[in-house]
């Protein structure tokens, strides 16, 4: 696929739409090759982090449901990296009305963890316009807010898309995987204190045991 091609699933309300992230969620990102690298750097420190706490959790038999719900935060976020780390190796630039090529003579467009993340899933729902009765928009933007804010702020008369950003099933996976933990968040963390109960019951029939072996 090039760069902007969409294919229509369901109408105007589901479209894989290809485009390249080449930051965070959003489209927010780091400026300059420092600005990529340190990004790309934080996903996989923000990886190995999750990885041991999961393997940790999954050690001390806890919670299947926030296991899995830490697994696809986990999934999510290896799927990600894996894009930013190799696609720029692999894929030559893509353009509009131009497929990238595969393993080009003289290499990829970036370097390792240089890549942009793929992102395809589109769900415009809702394509309107802002009603009137909204406050427009100010001649300036104010002094205490950012810009990328202040420009995607829907003011009176502005077309309004709801969906509009375009990401990607790791992203999915990532928020659904969030969504449920605060959604469960009163029964995962009663399940860890209760943990805690049981092993400090166990700790304390040991030391209880020990003492009489003692006597």
């Amino acid at each position: 696929m090039f760069l902007g091609q969409e294919y229509h699933i369901l109408g105007d309300w589901f479209i894989i739409h290809f485009t390249e992230n080449n930051g965070m969620a959003f489209g927010l990102e780091l400026e300059g090759e420092w600005g990529k690298l340190l990004l790309s750097l934080f996903r996989i420190t923000a990886i190995s982090v999750i990885g041991w706490y999961l393997y940790s959790m999954i050690k001390q038999g806890l919670d299947k449901g926030f296991i899995i719900c830490v697994s696809l935060i986990f999934a999510g976020a290896m799927g990600n990296i894996i894009d930013s780390a190799f696609y720029g190796l692999i894929f030559g630039e893509s353009a509009y009305l131009q497929v990238a090529s595969v393993f080009p003579n003289g290499g990829g467009y970036g370097q390792f963890l240089h890549g942009r993340v793929v992102d395809m899933l589109y769900f415009p729902v809702i394509d309107t316009y802002v009603p009137q009765w909204f406050p427009p928009m100010p001649d300036s933007v104010p002094g205490w807010c950012p810009d990328f804010i202040f420009y995607s702020f829907p003011w009176a008369g502005d077309p309004f898309i709801f969906f509009r950003p375009v990401f990607n099933i790791a992203d999915s996976a990532i928020t659904i995987g969030i969504t449920l933990i605060i959604i469960f968040q009163k029964r995962f963390f009663a399940s860890f204190e209760k943990e805690k109960e049981e092993d400090v019951v166990e700790e304390a029939g040991i030391s209880a045991e020990d003492s009489e072996a003692a006597v």
